[in-house]
């Protein structure tokens, strides 16, 4: 494979985009016993591999500023009392609206040490915003309904992200490549447990971070099969288990005497991903990219420790399973400049109702 080929095809996630290489289609369709005229090295710069793709060639770096808006709407109602015919319920309704925006601006570097090796770093920048409203029937009250609105928002740097990838083959004789992946998430934006709270406990901003480390180890395989590329990725999240040791000021027994709990061991759930596609040529300068995601997330073990009486007692989330349809348009400015906007459309209860990307991959040689 030639050195301009290694760049012609990118991954990124959770949004995957591939472009698929004009140059590459061309070659499929030579008559049989021509001589292909051979193509001058071109840097087609497309969206590199987040989790491995076919990589950037040695030198080349690749500067990728990215926008990205998320939104996640929840409607719950909840019922709180007993069940005494299929139609007659004696307790209370909750009802829930919560709207969650989540805006992220980034910026990730991608540098070919060799044309097997690819070195990333990604720094990105996040704001949210969160607005509740909560409704009570109540029996005092003009209207008989108890409501509480709550609008929260949080902005800082986000955890910056290192990461390596290296191609194991050559992809010779019809065969796909497989990428190897390693990723390391850092600590360096806001988790829930370092955001500022009233006296009762409750937080006064959102969180930019999750708040612990997690490695990330994957395989990407890539095969070509011209005008089209067929993506698959598969990885495994291992989050760091971490003490926390936050006292909790708003917890009471059972007769209303406060206790003295703190929030001990944290163990994140781990997390499996697996994804899906392929990314189909439209003509030379335009690619678009139809995919499927899936992060099975497991369940998160908290430790409370009563300080009084030395007593620990563990909680465990649920797990989570987010889903989401993957859809991208890739556009070549040109060699060097490329346009990638995906959306990602949200399909399980866990997952964000829409994610929207712009990315911006310009690419360079600085050795």
């Amino acid at each position: 494979m030639t050195s301009y080929q290694r760049v012609l095809i990118g991954i990124t996630t959770p949004f995957l985009f591939i472009s698929v290489s004009p140059l590459m289609a061309q070659e499929a369709t030579q008559p049989v016993g021509q001589q292909p005229p051979e193509a001058e090295p071109q840097f087609n710069v497309q969206s590199m591999a987040e989790y491995g793709g076919v990589l950037t060639p040695r030198g080349r770096l690749i500067l990728e500023p990215e926008f990205q808006y998320s939104h996640e709407s929840i409607n719950r109602m909840t019922f709180e009392g007993v069940s005494v015919l299929s139609t007659l319920l004696i307790g209370v309704f909750t009802a829930q609206d919560v709207d969650r925006d989540n805006y992220t601006a980034s910026l990730t570097g991608r540098l070919g040490v060799t044309d097997r090796l690819e070195l990333e770093m990604k720094v990105p920048y996040v704001y949210r915003d969160e607005n509740e409203r909560i409704n009570v029937p109540i029996e005092d009250g003009e209207d008989g309904v108890f409501s509480l609105d709550r609008e929260l928002s949080g902005d800082s740097l986000g955890d910056i992200e290192l990461a390596a990838h290296y191609q194991l083959n050559r992809g010779q004789n019809g065969m796909p490549f497989f990428i190897g992946n390693l990723r390391y998430k850092t600590t360096t934006g806001k988790g829930p447990f370092d955001i500022d709270r009233n006296s009762e406990g409750n937080p006064l901003e959102l969180s930019t971070g999750t708040g612990f480390h997690s490695i990330e180890p994957s395989i990407t395989m890539l095969l070509p099969s011209a005008p089209a590329v067929y993506f698959a990725n598969l990885g495994y999240v291992f989050h760091l288990e971490d003490s926390v040791n936050q006292s909790l000021s708003n917890v009471d027994d059972d007769r209303g005497n406060p206790l003295n709990v703190v929030v001990g061991d944290v163990d994140p759930g781990d997390a499996v991903r697996l994804s899906f596609g392929m990314a189909y040529s439209i003509n030379p300068r335009t690619s678009f990219t139809l995919g499927y995601k899936n992060d099975f997330i497991g369940k998160t073990k908290t430790d409370y420790v009563n300080v009084d009486t030395g007593t620990t007692t563990s909680v465990q989330s649920q797990t989570l399973n987010v889903g989401s349809l993957l859809l991208g348009w890739n556009y070549s400015l040109n060699p060097d400049v490329n346009i990638n906007v995906g959306l990602e459309l949200g399909i399980t209860e866990d997952a964000p109702d829409t994610t929207l990307t712009f990315r911006m991959p310009i690419g360079m040689n600085v050795f």
